[in-house]
């Protein structure tokens, strides 16, 4: 059976990108995924890589993106 992912692993910048092409503050988006402002900007920064499961859901619903858009991409 298969198992959901634990964490994803995002790219930050990506999502730094797409917020800012969408208008929104930090903390904008943070109320709305329903995390700290200083947690999203560790997570654009690289500083964190991974995010779970309910977080990246709302990330990507906030963000009207895909997983290609937020995903980080392995060589």
């Amino acid at each position: 059976m298969h198992q959901p992912p634990t964490t994803f692993e995002v790219d930050g910048t990506a999502i730094c990108t797409r917020r800012m092409q969408q208008g929104m503050s930090v903390r904008q988006l943070a109320e709305q995924v329903g995390c700290t402002p200083s947690y999203l900007r560790k997570i654009e920064r690289g500083i964190r890589k991974h995010v779970g499961p309910a977080y990246y859901t709302r990330l990507r619903k906030t963000l009207n993106a895909t997983d290609a858009d937020l995903l980080r991409q392995v060589p």
